[in-house]
């Protein structure tokens, strides 16, 4: 088995190419410059499949044909030939296969419990990091991850419903706005795409995973620890437990799932907060104090 590095074929030059990315194989299919570079480029450690292997996504990147082609460009994305989104400005077109990716992920994979969080684990321990958006998981995550954490997802903790495990899907980290400079200036040796301006987000670009969390995204992880991050760059730093059943609460409406998994899905949320801390977590942008504690909450939910 082949990845990008190793892989100089004319398939991955036309953009049509299957990746191994955690439990799931996704076709990708684009002719579009940017998608093949940039893909190439963040996903160069995964592994490369034989064009024949069976897909469970099928993505496709396209420009569509028309007036389009030259006026005011946009790009589409389709999943087995549906399109689920309106178009996006051409320049778009690689984060759009990131979010178009997390929607195959979080809208079909209903063999997991899908919460919307990042994940990280040290000592074969998960520390899961929910959130709605501004709540600084992802910045956290970066922090975490270029501090001799393993990346698990940034955007996608999937839990198998049976035993209770974190499945890895450590894909690129999303980072937005002035998350983008602090994170390159605080780690100047991780490796980063192009800035995206003026998208729904604001200014995106996307985090190479290390390679060694890749290496390792058949290595599942025992959920131990659940914070939930609020950045407030005027509070003082804080973390204090959290009641576990309004953990709970919270938990199952960051699920994308949970009401679709219906009694499985009470099964696994309860059996993943019963066997967690759980924590209410306030920074100001300190990452070395946030380390530190979490290194501590992850030590003790070892012992």
């Amino acid at each position: 088995m082949l990845n990008f590095r190793q892989n100089d074929s004319k398939l991955i030059k036309t953009g049509q190419f299957v990746l191994k990315i955690g439990p799931f194989n996704v076709r990708v299919d684009s002719a579009i410059e940017s998608v093949i570079s940039g893909v190439s480029f963040l996903y160069e450690d995964f592994p490369l499949l034989a064009n024949d292997n069976f897909a469970d996504y099928y993505v496709r990147i396209y420009s569509p044909s028309g007036v389009r082609r030259f006026w005011r460009k946009q790009v589409h994305f389709a999943f087995d030939q549906y399109r689920p989104f309106k178009p996006l400005p051409y320049q778009q077109a690689l984060p759009f296969f990131e979010w178009g990716l997390n929607w195959c992920i979080s809208g079909y994979a209903h063999q997991y419990l899908i919460i919307h969080s990042a994940v990280v684990e040290k000592y074969g321990r998960a520390l899961i990091l929910p959130g709605e958006p501004g709540s600084g998981k992802s910045t956290l995550c970066s922090a975490l991850v270029n501090s001799g954490w393993r990346l698990l997802s940034d955007e996608l903790t999937l839990i198998e419903r049976e035993s209770g495990f974190i499945v890895p899907v450590p894909r690129p980290v999303s980072l937005k706005n002035e998350s983008i400079d602090l994170i390159q200036s605080s780690f100047p040796d991780v490796f980063f795409s192009a800035t995206f301006h003026d998208t729904t987000k604001g200014s995106v670009a996307l985090m190479k995973p290390p390679a060694d969390s890749v290496k390792r995204m058949m290595d599942k992880a025992l959920p131990a620890v659940v914070v939930f991050p609020k950045y407030q760059q005027d509070k003082d730093f804080s973390v204090t437990q959290f009641n576990k059943a309004e953990a709970f609460m919270k938990l199952a409406e960051l699920s994308f799932n949970y009401p679709v998994l219906g009694a499985d899905g009470f099964e696994s949320l309860y059996q993943l907060v019963n066997q967690c801390q759980t924590f209410d977590f306030v920074y100001n942008g300190n990452f070395e104090k946030a380390i530190n504690c979490f290194e501590q909450l992850i030590l003790e939910a070892s012992e």
